[in-house]
Order: structure tokens, then C-alpha cells, then sequence
């Protein structure tokens, strides 16, 4: 009962609202303290759960002063990428719930259409809001409606593609709708690209605002002059400023551009939108927050906190759950050993060098590490050149991210069959973050692509050989390899050539045969061995080539089949497997076990598995249906 009053009485605003109606019921001067128990909350909640941290504590009076100006649902507000939603979700009636934050049928970590009529466009992938925003908007006008539209936008969406092609469509159609630039110089990495240096030039000028705030003092003593009138003389005088230097980009594009304002000063915020709320056309104010503000460690690092599993709020670290390492650094540390004898390694990221394990290459290889931002279709093409340069570039992408540059893949590197390598990192289901990071579907979309070779490491030992192979190549190549933890197997000093499409057999056995990539592999082995079952289990390794002559040779002995894969079953391994039986004749048959073709919520990454039927018990499943059919 003591551990409940406390509770109130430390959400004691944040308690009272349970919508943006009850936001505006609060004095200005009491959003300040709203905003502090807001970033209690969103501390509380992610030290225990995991996930996003530095940009939602960045947000936060952002999110205020945004719902204190416009009028939601009814105005439509729309935000990017979803990590700064935690705010957003706190006042937007998921306050009593937010403990379930990312948790198994609980409020999920990004915006969900499905989730909340606030939650006006889902966003997992960065630079979408300004697209999805002007829709909405030419969509209001079409039905003559009368309600805002709003964008908020982090300033490292702009260095995708999708963003500019956003703000030169929005600036062009003279569209009545607001973009809230978001600058903290940060998406997860530092930001990079001429972009980015321009807006770090955009800085307050402590001489103006000097003087502003002095002419506004005098000019506040002359009888008759109200403070409406002063604000919106100032105001103007702003856009003229505005017009003359720092805002020249944008207002070359159509747009009206207001700031650069402090983004942690609400009142500041809410007089700004007050003031621009009614302008006509493209509007874009630009603020400056500081990611992680509010909570020192997040402050000092906000790269290693912009998401975080389970930690202790007091000292940030983290709590050690396991002692293997992560797949992640599995495939950093072999690509530093390879970098070390071949100078023609070059290694790109986009926006993501921490997440990909790059950063700890970079430290090696300073020179030979690019970040392009957020824009992976640059990223592709980009390797392209620098293979046809005669360089080795390694593009290291989430499996989730490497679908935007799917064109490219198939365009500007397979149709040239240029040697670059794709490390697919987070491939499968991802667990927490959910559907719009789960990465079930590259094993199908690459091996559709000519020239392509496609290659599934089972375990950490496995990959490095396949990643240096992939280096002796002359053609395109990709791996892709789990979110977490190795599988724990040592290490063979020495690399080794994989002869590309040659499986390896793991078992011997007659009653069924068993084929598969990556380390499902090991949940089949145990699954086989609990069953005290008789099966040939085969490791295929490549997806593309497959392994025919193994293949087929087990498939004529052996009629029950099972293809395992933590890819979608639809156009994936098994689905290749089937098309080889078909083209050599032989029938048998063949259970397909891979990601169903529907969309896997967030959960723990055994809970997805289970529903996705791709966990150990799944397999037993099938195989004793099998064995009771026989």
C-alpha cells in the first residue's frame, strides 16, 4: 500500500492525464515538473524492459508543447521512425499500461495504426513521416477537410532519400502542412554528410538574441504596445532573418523555416506553434534537443544509449545475461582478422556502425569504415563503384534495412555481378522490437536475384569461414546471421574456403531426412535426439547454389522431408528445395518449417518463435506427425 502511495505521488501529474484534453488542463508553469515525471517514467519502465532510451528522453517537451498546441486525433500528427513515441504513447491514454512496454501483447515500442487512433501512421523505418504526412494531407484537402497535419522528424532522416524526395514534393504542391525538424546530430550513429554539417552550422546567435531580448524589454514599456503585437512583430522578424541566412535550404524548396529553437524550453516551444499554427503552405520549424537529456549516462553516451536491454538506472550498465558473445561481434571480429591480410576490405554502414559491430572495426581500420547515414540504397550502389574500382566492400545492414535497397541489389550489383558482400545482420525475428524490424525476409528476396550466392552460417564458426570465402569471390555474395547470442562453438584458427554449394551431413539416419540453414539447425539436432529419432540431418550452408547432388541423392532414399529455415516459408530455402526435387523427378514428402506468411508481433524471442512454429517443440511436432503417418 506504501509502494502504491508512493507511486502516485511520484507520477502525481503524469497520473491525471489520460489524454492530450487532460494535458491542456495543466498551467504552463507545471509542464516543466510533467516533463521530469514523464522522464522518470520512461527510465522506470525501460531499465526493466528494455529499449529505446536516449531519443524518447530527448522528446519529451517536444511531445508536450506539440499536444498543449493542436488538437489530436482530430489534428493528425505524425512521427518518424517511432523511437521519441514513448512521450507520445505516456499521454495518449497507454499511461497504465506503458509498463508492458514491448513486452508479449503489451504497448509496443514504435507507433501502431492498430494500437491507438494517436498513432497516426506506423513507423519502424526512419524517414517516412514527411511522405506519409503529405498524403494525409493532400487527403484532407481532397475531402475539404480542416484539420492540421504535423511531421516530427529527426534530423538524420534527412540523409535518406525518401525524406528529400518528401520535402521536394511538399515544397512544390504549396500543401498547407507543418515538418517539426527534430536536430539532436544523432539517428543511432553520429550523423554524417553535408546535411548534417549544414544544420550544425545553424546555431542561435548569442549577439541577436541579445539584442532581441533587449529591443523586446523597451518595447514592452511604450503604452498601447500588447505582447500579441510584439510576438507576432518578432515573429516576423524571424523570417526575415531566417530568409537572409540560416534557413535559405529550405525556403529554396517552397518551405517557410522558423528557428532554430531550444527544444527543451516548453514555453518557448508552445509560443512558436502558437504562433506558426495558422501560416499557409509548407511550414518547417527547427528546434535543437539533446538526446538522452534528462539522464547523465544517456547524456554522456548517446550511441551506446539510444537502446538498451534490461540495466540498473542507477549506474546504466547493463546486466550480464549471458557470457557468449553476439552474433554481431562474431562477424566484426572475423572481419577485422580478414581486413588485417586484405587491404581491399572496406567496410560500410548505414547510420548503424555500433549496431552492425562496425565501430569495433572502425577502430582497427579508421579509413577503411564508411557510414553513408540513413540511406541504404546509397549504401548499395555505393559499394557497387567501389567494387568495380577493384575494392571488397562489405556492406553491413539489419536484414529489415536491406529491403530498401532491393533495386539496387538486383540493378546496380547483380546485374554487373560486382563483388560485394552483404553481412545481414538481425536476420529472423528479432524479438522486442517487433514486425517492423524482424528480418524473415532476405533468404527469399536474394535468392531470387541472378548471380547471387546465398549463404546461412549455422554457428560462429561457420560464419567466418563463410565471410572470408565471400572475399575470395567474384561475384555478389550475402550471409546473414541471428540477433543475440553465439551458439558457443570454439573457433578453427585457420580460415577456410567453403566450395560454394557443398552441404555438410550432421547426422545419418533412415526415416527421416532433415535440411537446413542456420542455427535452427541445433534446435533440429536436439529435437531429434529427445525423439530418439533415426534422421539424416544436412546442414545445405548455401541457399543459392544448392547442394544438388547431396540433395537429391538423400531425397530418393528418404521420402519424408523437413526443410527448416528461420526465414518466411514462402519463396525461402524449402521453397527452393521443392523446385530442386521437382526438376529432378523425385516426389516425396516435404514439410516446409519456416515464418508463415503473416507478420510476427513483438515478444521475446521464444515467444515469436513459438508462434511462428520454428521452436524446438514445433519441430518435435512435426516430426512425430510425420513418424505416427509412417
Amino acid at each position: 500500500m506504501e509502494l502504491q502511495q508512493n507511486h502516485l505521488e511520484k507520477y502525481k501529474i503524469l497520473n491525471t492525464i489520460n489524454s492530450p484534453k487532460d494535458l491542456k488542463k495543466v498551467s504552463k508553469d507545471r509542464l516543466p515538473v510533467l516533463a521530469q515525471e514523464i522522464r522518470d517514467k520512461i527510465l522506470e519502465v525501460v531499465s526493466k524492459n528494455g529499449g529505446h532510451l536516449g531519443g524518447p528522453l530527448g522528446a519529451v517537451e517536444l511531445t508536450l508543447a506539440v499536444h498543449y498546441v493542436f488538437d489530436a486525433p482530430t489534428d493528425k500528427i505524425i512521427l518518424d521512425t517511432g523511437h521519441q513515441c514513448y512521450p507520445h504513447k505516456l499521454i495518449t491514454g497507454r499511461r497504465d499500461n506503458f509498463h508492458t512496454l514491448r513486452q508479449y501483447k503489451g504497448v509496443c515500442g514504435f507507433c501502431n495504426i492498430f494500437e491507438s487512433e494517436y498513432d497516426v501512421f506506423g513507423a519502424g523505418h526512419a524517414s517516412t513521416a514527411i511522405s506519409a504526412a503529405l498524403g494525409i494531407a493532400r487527403a484532407r484537402d481532397f475531402k475539404k477537410e480542416n484539420h492540421k497535419v504535423v511531421a516530427i522528424v529527426g534530423d538524420g532522416a534527412l540523409t535518406a532519400g525518401l525524406a528529400f524526395e518528401g520535402l521536394n514534393n511538399l515544397g512544390a504542391s504549396k500543401t498547407d502542412m507543418l515538418i517539426i525538424l527534430n536536430d539532436n546530430r544523432m539517428s543511432i550513429s553520429p550523423n554524417v554528410g553535408a546535411i548534417s554539417n549544414y544544420l550544425n552550422r545553424i546555431v542561435l546567435k548569442p549577439g541577436y538574441f541579445k539584442l532581441r531580448k533587449t529591443t523586446k524589454s523597451i518595447l514592452e514599456k511604450i503604452p498601447g504596445v500588447g505582447k500579441p503585437e510584439i510576438e507576432k512583430a518578432f515573429w516576423a522578424g524571424e523570417r526575415l532573418r531566417n530568409l537572409a541566412s540560416e534557413g535559405i535550404f529550405f525556403e529554396s524548396l517552397g518551405f517557410q523555416y522558423f528557428g532554430p529553437i531550444d527544444g527543451h524550453n516548453i514555453e518557448h516551444l508552445i509560443t512558436a506553434l502558437q504562433n506558426i499554427k495558422e501560416l499557409k503552405g509548407p511550414v518547417l520549424l527547427h528546434i535543437k534537443t539533446e538526446k538522452g537529456k534528462g539522464y547523465p549516462f544517456a547524456e554522456k553516451d548517446i550511441e551506446k544509449y539510444h537502446g538498451m536491454p534490461k540495466f540498473d538506472p542507477i549506474n546504466g550498465q547493463k546486466y550480464v545475461t549471458t557470457t557468449n558473445i553476439s552474433w554481431t561481434d562474431a562477424f566484426a571480429n572475423a572481419l577485422i582478422r580478414i581486413a588485417e591480410e586484405n587491404d581491399k576490405i572496406i567496410a560500410i554502414s548505414a547510420a548503424m556502425k555500433s549496431g552492425t559491430g562496425l565501430g569495433k572495426f572502425e577502430k582497427h581500420f579508421p579509413d577503411r569504415t564508411i557510414d553513408v547515414g540513413i540511406a541504404e540504397q546509397h549504401a548499395v550502389t555505393f559499394a557497387g563503384g567501389l567494387a568495380i574500382a577493384g575494392m571488397k566492400p562489405v556492406c553491413a545492414i539489419y536484414s529489415t534495412f536491406l529491403q530498401r535497397g532491393f533495386d539496387m541489389i538486383i540493378h546496380d550489383i547483380c546485374l554487373q555481378n560486382l563483388p560485394v558482400i552483404f553481412a545481414l545482420d538481425r536476420a529472423g525475428l528479432v524479438g522486442d522490437d517487433g514486425p517492423t524490424h524482424n528480418g524473415p525476409f532476405d533468404i527469399a528476396y536474394m535468392r531470387i536475384v541472378p548471380n547471387m550466392t546465398v549463404m546461412v552460417p549455422k554457428d560462429e564458426n561457420e560464419l567466418q569461414h563463410m565471410l572470408y570465402t565471400a572475399t575470395l569471390m567474384n561475384s555478389p555474395a550475402s550471409l546473414r546471421y541471428p540477433r543475440g547470442s553465439v551458439v558457443g562453438v570454439g573457433l578453427d584458427s585457420e580460415f577456410k574456403k567453403i566450395e560454394a554449394g557443398k552441404s555438410e551431413v550432421l547426422k545419418e539416419g533412415g526415416d527421416i531426412l532433415i535440411i537446413g540453414v542456420g542455427p535452427i539447425l541445433y534446435d533440429a539436432i536436439n529435437a531429434v535426439e529427445e525423439l530418439k529419432c533415426d534422421a539424416t540431418i544436412i546442414n545445405a550452408r548455401f541457399v543459392k547454389p544448392l547442394d544438388k547432388e547431396i540433395i537429391t541423392q538423400y531425397a530418393q532414399k528418404i521420402k519424408n522431408i523437413i526443410t527448416l529455415e528461420e526465414g518466411v516459408v514462402n519463396g525461402g530455402f524449402g521453397s527452393a528445395v521443392l523446385e530442386l526435387l521437382e526438376d529432378n523427378g523425385i516426389k516425396a514428402n516435404v514439410r516446409r518449417i519456416g515464418v508463415p506468411d503473416h507478420f510476427i508481433e513483438h515478444g521475446k524471442p521464444e515467444i515469436q518463435k513459438k508462434l511462428a512454429g520454428i521452436d524446438k517443440d514445433s519441430i518435435k511436432n512435426v516430426i512425430n506427425e510425420i513418424l505416427s503417418q509412417k
